[in-house]
Order: structure tokens, then C-alpha cells, then sequence
């Protein structure tokens, strides 16, 4: 598989070739967005550590609720 996407296919089938220019554009854009997902990702964790505390704060409860057994 690898090798297919890297261009070492064996004849020069048009189809082939394009199918391979296909797929290695595809990979490149889901790296691309798994990059993009990722960044999002830390960015959102941050700010759900930065405003964590103060969420649970705003939370009124008086009295814990007993565990159901």
C-alpha cells in the first residue's frame, strides 16, 4: 500500500497514476485536518481547565445526593 502511494507501481496505466495522484491528496488533507482537529482540541481542553473551577463554583448544591445503592 505504501508503495502504491508513493509512485513505485509498476506501468504507466493513466488511470493508475491518477488514482495514486487521488489518494496521496486525500492523505494530505486528512493530515491536514487531523492537525487542524488537534489544535482545536488542546485549545478547548485549555479552556475547559481555565474555567473549570470556576463552573463547579457556580453550581449551587447544599447537600450532596446520596449514592443509590
Amino acid at each position: 500500500m505504501a508503495k502504491a502511494l508513493l509512485g513505485y507501481v509498476g506501468g504507466s496505466d493513466p488511470r493508475v497514476l491518477a488514482e495514486m495522484r487521488r489518494l496521496q491528496q486525500r492523505v494530505q488533507d486528512l493530515e491536514s485536518e487531523l492537525i487542524r482537529m488537534q489544535a482545536e482540541n488542546d485549545a478547548l481542553s485549555a479552556a475547559a481547565r481555565h474555567h473549570g473551577d470556576s463552573l463547579l463554583d457556580s453550581i449551587d448544591v447544599p447537600q450532596g445526593e446520596p449514592a443509590l445503592t
